[in-house]
């Protein structure tokens, strides 16, 4: 139930990405689409960037082909992934925070969910420097201007999907600048994502329909009335929205290890006193009661191994798992 796959594929380019952005007159990061060739031929064509920049190739997971880059010697050190291709992006770095929202392409518009924070590379997490770990979804978790801002260019570029041929559920990460307050487009997702889950069972997506259900509607060609202002309206009002959080975790050593034990999937229940122990299997989120109760759902199982960056679990609770500093807290620490 999504466009074809070639579609998917030209979407999920990376370079791609930028060019409907350019259409759909949403905002990146100053960048420049090009081979590249060696480091003096990235720094004749960079001029104007500087030198504190971030290579993405094409395709791929980012963890894996995001690149942050300030003299030849880093450079070298990915120099052969990046001069294979035909072309990356490369852009001036900045100093950003992330933020995830999920949207749905339908014949009456662009659906939009709220704008959810996103974390990469904390490395209690996360091995890689640009790998994604924590999400949250809570009331006034950006100013109301950033939430506008995200919402319009999200509908932006959702406008400009439709005109590409491609409907139903995508995500866009977005990059805070620190510096300036702008909000950017980093990257599309053609896809239902790892956020999923936390947008689906919010209540504002319980009290009217889950997004998934309008990508479901677009799929199975069923004729619907909708009002996409009041819709879209009742999800930017900040008292529709509950908090909940989920973090992502993997193997941080650069080790492989069996594993021979490995924690049940269900709710998991925190003490007064910091100990944790397994209360209850449960497959549904919201049998999570409170901020001192989890759903842990297993991903590495006994009998397998672990590498580093393998995942290992996620974890997902009510209430925050992050300070307004964007910094684990002291209970998703725990």
């Amino acid at each position: 139930m999504f466009p074809p796959a070639k579609m998917r594929t030209f979407l999920d380019n990376k370079v791609n990405t930028n060019r409907i952005a350019e259409k759909a007159n949403v905002p990146c990061v100053p960048y420049v689409l090009s081979v590249v060739k060696n480091y003096e031929h990235l720094c004749k064509i960079l001029a104007k960037l500087g030198t504190d920049l971030v290579i993405q190739t094409p395709f791929g997971d980012s963890v894996h082909t995001t690149f942050f880059i300030t003299n030849e010697a880093e450079y070298n050190k990915y120099a052969a992934e990046i001069e294979k291709e035909k072309e990356v992006k490369i852009m001036k770095r900045i100093n950003c925070k992330g933020s995830a929202i999920e949207a749905c392409e339908t014949k009456h518009g662009t659906i939009v969910a709220p704008l959810m924070t996103e974390l990469v590379g904390f490395k209690e997490l996360m091995p890689y420097k640009s790998g994604w770990c924590v999400n949250e979804i809570y009331p006034d978790a950006f100013t109301p201007e950033l939430r506008d801002k995200a919402r319009k260019y999200t509908r932006l570029f959702g406008d400009q999907l439709l005109k590409e041929g491609y409907k139903g559920y995508f995500e866009l990460d977005n990059l805070i600048d620190q510096d300036n307050g702008e909000i950017y487009l980093g990257e599309l997702n053609p896809r239902v994502t790892g956020a999923s889950s936390i947008t689906n069972h919010a209540v504002f997506a319980l009290a009217d329909a889950p997004l998934f259900i309008f990508h479901i509607l677009e799929w199975l060609n069923v004729e619907y009335e909708l009002d996409l202002k009041e819709l879209n309206d009742r999800w930017t009002n900040q008292q529709n929205v509950d908090s909940w959080s989920q973090i992502i975790v993997k193997h941080t050593a650069d080790t492989i290890e069996y594993v021979d034990q490995a924690p049940k999937s269900g709710i998991w229940t925190m003490l007064d006193n910091g100990h944790i122990k397994f209360d209850r299997m449960d497959t549904h989120r919201r049998a999570v009661e409170s901020e001192s109760e989890a759903f842990f759902l297993r991903i590495s199982k006994e009998g397998d191994y672990l590498y580093e960056g393998a995942d290992m679990g996620i974890l997902v609770s009510r209430g925050r798992f992050m300070t307004d500093k964007f910094q684990l807290n002291s209970r998703a620490k725990k």
